[in-house]
């Protein structure tokens, strides 16, 4: 089996390392980013009930959160633990990790999908949805759900290729889909009349394309691990180790589908649906903010993970410091804009006045406190690539679940509407400083105890 792939991980000088893993993770996020962004650009700005429309595919946000925590359960659970495995030259662990990731992915695409096609219009009632809105909704999440298999294979699967150090093939496995989704969006939204169902059929279509690419690269000799047929199995001890570590990516996800329910549910009760639709917008530019950066993270988690199973100890701590810094400068750069110049951002989703001035007003508040968010993600994904659980779901429960929700629920009982958006600047920086300290703490004990 070929090794040279990996062994860069361990080798290669740092500083061209992390550009050359990071770069293309980052680009892949990006791009990635572009299939619910461009989606909600070519909505809102759909002739006549673009506002109305986009406001019921945000309803929709708290479902597609869910499906994707499914597959970051088995993808951040399951591929830092196989690039550790390559550290430690065990290439048959690795292979196995990644066949029981497979098969779990498949059995949470089956589940998902029947529950939610069966439960779609009360849940999104419950979302959010009003008479105003629920036919948009539907017309996106019954199609969206139809692609949900296409969905956990490409995004729990592309972190396996990462995670083996093929930043570039891990890139293109997302450009591939993106390309068509941009492509395929104009044309089914606005060129065969579909509304928001193309968007859907436009995203299903392109998350296939990409699922198939990634499947074809595991299962070829270009890949150090590959998914074999006999590892396709549900291995309780390897579902173990994946859950202990996936557990807390898929809470700081699925919980974020609680959280869009309470601030849509707080949204539509003191506000109405002009705001619901405000958080659909603030929601696109958050993801703008930090998707970049997770893709940062994600491509400097393997070498902290494999380093980590090597027993190489200062390219860890120099991983972590320089992913450190640029997450925190990115926080403070991204989140600034946003903060000054929120008109920026709220003219690329609507083109109606009282939207983008609900939108403008809400923004500087709600980004206040990200602006050291990139703190609490650089810890975040370095306890992941440690494979430190019970410290990373403490940190994932502590921001969303200790804090923003029921914030969320208090806070607009004394100041309204606006209340809700006063959640999540007070809840980011009470867990960023409880991150950090943990981080230090943490950090300090893996130093005593760490193999020379």
């Amino acid at each position: 089996m070929s090794t040279k792939q990996d062994e860069r991980l361990g080798t290669e000088p740092m500083g061209r390392l992390i550009i050359s893993l990071a770069l293309p993770s980052v680009a892949a996020q990006l791009i990635n980013l572009l299939y619910n962004i461009v989606d909600r650009i070519y909505i809102g700005h759909i002739p006549g009930y673009g506002d109305m429309a986009l406001t019921g595919v945000g309803v929709t946000l708290p479902i597609i959160m869910l499906i994707s925590a499914f597959s970051a359960f088995v993808g951040m659970g399951g591929a830092p633990l196989a690039s550790i495995e390559l550290g430690k030259k065990d290439y048959e662990k690795a292979e196995k990790i990644l066949g029981t990731g497979t098969v779990l992915l498949l059995c949470f695409a089956v589940t998902l999908t029947t529950v939610f096609l069966v439960a779609k219009t009360p849940v999104l009632y419950l979302f959010g949805a009003t008479e105003n809105t629920i036919l948009y909704a539907e017309q996106y999440i019954g199609i969206y759900l139809l692609g949900t298999v296409f969905v956990q294979c490409s995004l729990g699967l592309n972190t396996f290729i990462s995670a083996q150090g093929n930043a570039k093939i891990a890139m293109l496995s997302v450009l591939i889909g993106a390309v068509m989704n941009i492509v395929l969006d104009p044309i089914l939204i606005f060129g065969f009349h579909l509304g928001v169902r193309g968007a859907a059929l436009a995203t299903i279509c392109s998350q296939a394309v990409s699922a198939a690419w990634i499947l074809r690269f595991l299962c070829s000799d270009k890949s150090v691990i590959r998914i074999r047929k006999e590892k396709l199995k549900l291995d309780a001890a390897v579902v173990g180790r994946i859950g202990a570590l996936g557990i807390s990516p898929f809470i700081m996800q699925s919980t974020e589908s609680l959280v869009m329910i309470t601030l849509n549910s707080g949204l539509k009760t003191y506000g109405g649906d002009l705001y619901v639709g405000s958080m659909s917008i603030l929601n696109s530019v958050m993801q703008i903010v930090s998707v970049p950066l997770q893709g940062l993270n994600q491509g400097i988690q393997p070498i902290i993970s494999y380093n980590y199973g090597a027993g190489n100890k200062d390219r860890v701590l120099k991983a972590f410091k320089l992913m450190l810094t640029i997450c925190l400068t990115g926080t403070v750069i991204f989140c600034g804009t946003a903060i000054l110049f929120p008109q920026i951002f709220s003219a690329l989703f609507t083109d109606q006045e009282e939207l983008a001035a609900v939108t403008n007003r809400v923004m500087p508040v709600y980004f206040l406190g990200m602006t050291i968010f990139g703190i609490q993600m650089s810890c975040q994904s370095t306890f992941i690539a440690l494979g430190q659980a019970k410290v990373s779901l403490f940190i994932a429960l502590l921001r969303k679940v200790f804090l923003l929700i029921p914030l969320a629920i208090v806070l607009p009982r004394f100041y309204g509407v606006t209340g809700v958006y006063y959640a999540e600047p007070i809840a980011d920086t009470i867990s960023v400083v409880t991150t950090a300290v943990l981080f230090a703490i943490t950090l300090r004990k893996l130093l005593r105890n760490w193999k020379n």
